[in-house]
């Protein structure tokens, strides 16, 4: 990830001047003149420097009573992504800690909505082992703002987006935005932003949302994205009746408590579009997951990988093919990915999808979604578990692999948690490996794309040794690994640019 010193005035000045979208997401500048905060990328006159103010998160700036854009929209810009020096390092554990903390007031606020259930700081500080006093001192070391103030932050531009992007009830934007009244929402609001939800609403009517619409918001990401990359990638294993990709936009179910228990416990369908131009996707959904409208949003960012510093990721990889832009493709149901890579265990991509599409068949359940033609969910793993190896096993499934999906879904409530918020892989593979069936390719494959994580370089695969033999003459998988080493933290992102190196000698 791109960072820059914000107490650099002169160079943070220089970011805001030539619009760098390389910084969107990890810079914000306050104006003292407007009260306005804004991305470095917004085409609104260039303020002067002297009432420039800069911020690396948006709760700094609302921190310090900024309100946010209504031009070029905060709350829809990107992640600040994987920190690769976080990853590699246990010397700062302060550091560490703060990072994780604001990865548990994340998760806390993807799901409260939908459970209904407050998360206080003393659970969350309980979970890492400290005392709520000492969580409170390095995060605002850290972070620069409170545990409060992030997290109130956090709130308020969700409510921003949902007030803008949809035709929800203010009182269900409270809702699902965490607040569990609707007095204190539009105190807050009105405290924050000085001004009242409903304005941000103009000339449009509030309705309540029926089960025939759909909720869209908008998400930014960085470019350059590789688009038409990742649409090969999705429709060449999309399973009918489940997925599907046409043009720009991608067409799917989910399954009920895929995302989290707490977050969607129903089934129901998203699609995405991508809006190039704009370096958007249009992220749709349905109604019944408005509550869940945080825990969707995130997932879906990394499932299409939105978070990601494209520059960042192409400078250490340069000496490979292929284009700038290429995204990791992620997971929304770590499960029906782990399964999935059971499937492809020693057959090609076209193989795998058969036998994947004879499993949603038999096993999947119907689903009502706005497209004829996308109508199955992936079977749970609760429904899988009774089920007699033989029945899996009859679909063409060899029965050692229909064993390890039996055992995947035996082990899923203690292999979820480990999903619910990225850490280091190491002991979710553990884990994994440790299962009936399921060897070390296997669970990295898992690793990599349910836990979206960035530098896993899978073992004994079989394509990626042919292309490091004919890019750089690696004779076994020990050299491959060495050679690898020069791609820390992306080699995930390595791995999709070898395979891809193999198109052109095919």
């Amino acid at each position: 990830m791109l960072s820059i010193d914000i107490s650099d005035h002169a160079a943070a000045y220089q970011v805001l001047l030539a619009r760098d979208a390389r910084f969107d997401g990890c810079l914000f500048v306050g104006v003292t003149s407007t009260g306005i905060y804004c991305r470095p990328i917004c085409r609104v006159r260039t303020p002067r420097p002297e009432n420039c103010r800069f911020f690396q998160t948006p709760a700094q700036a609302e921190a310090q009573k900024f309100r946010p854009c209504m031009k070029c929209r905060p709350e829809i810009a990107p992640g600040r992504g994987f920190d690769a020096g976080l990853a590699w390092t246990t010397m700062d554990a302060s550091r560490t800690l703060a990072r994780q903390a604001a990865q548990a007031l994340d998760t806390a606020l993807d799901t409260q909505a939908a459970s209904g259930k407050a998360t206080r700081l003393l659970e969350v500080a309980a979970k890492l082992g400290v005392s709520d006093r000492h969580l409170r001192r390095i995060f605002q070391a850290e972070h620069g703002v409170t545990p409060i103030q992030y997290l109130q932050t956090r709130r308020l531009l969700l409510a921003k987006q949902l007030l803008t992007d949809t035709r929800l009830p203010v009182t269900q934007v409270a809702s699902a935005s965490g607040y569990q009244s609707l007095r204190r929402f539009n105190a807050a609001f009105a405290e924050n932003y000085r001004m009242s939800p409903s304005r941000l609403r103009g000339n449009a009517a509030e309705e309540a949302v029926s089960a025939t619409d759909s909720l869209q918001i908008a998400l930014s990401y960085r470019a350059p994205y590789n688009v038409e990359r990742l649409m090969k990638f999705i429709a060449q294993r999309a399973i009918p009746g489940v997925e599907s990709v046409e043009g720009l936009r991608i067409r799917r179910t989910v399954r009920a408590n895929a995302i989290g228990p707490a977050a969607l416990q129903k089934a129901a369908w998203i699609a995405a579009e991508f809006v190039p131009e704009k370096a958007r996707v249009l992220l749709r959904f349905s109604p019944e997951w408005a509550n869940a409208s945080a825990a969707v949003t995130t997932a879906a960012r990394r499932w299409l990988d939105l978070d990601a510093a494209p520059h960042a990721v192409h400078a250490v990889l340069a000496d490979l093919p292929g284009d700038e832009g290429l995204r990791l493709p992620g997971s929304l149901d770590g499960f029906e990915l782990a399964v999935r890579a059971v499937l492809g265990q020693q057959v090609t991509v076209a193989g795998a999808r058969t036998l994947a599409s004879r499993f949603v068949q038999r096993f999947g359940v119907e689903v009502l979604t706005p497209w004829p033609d996308i109508n199955r969910t992936f079977p749970s793993p609760e429904s899988l578990a009774g089920v007699p190896v033989e029945s899996i096993a009859e679909l063409g499934i060899i029965r050692s692999r229909a064993g390890a999906i039996l055992a995947l879904a035996k082990a899923w409530p203690e292999l979820q948690p480990r999903l619910a918020s990225p850490q280091t892989p190491d002991a979710l593979i553990a884990r994994l490996v440790a299962l009936p069936g399921i060897g070390a390719w296997t669970a990295s494959y898992i690793a990599m794309r349910a836990l979206s994580w960035p530098d896993i370089f899978l073992p004994n695969d079989v394509a990626l040794l042919k292309a490091m033999k004919q890019l750089f003459n690696a004779a076994n998988q020990r050299e491959a690994d060495a050679l690898a080493q020069r791609w820390q933290p992306w080699r995930s992102y390595a791995v999709l640019h070898l395979w891809n190196s193999l198109e052109k000698t095919n």
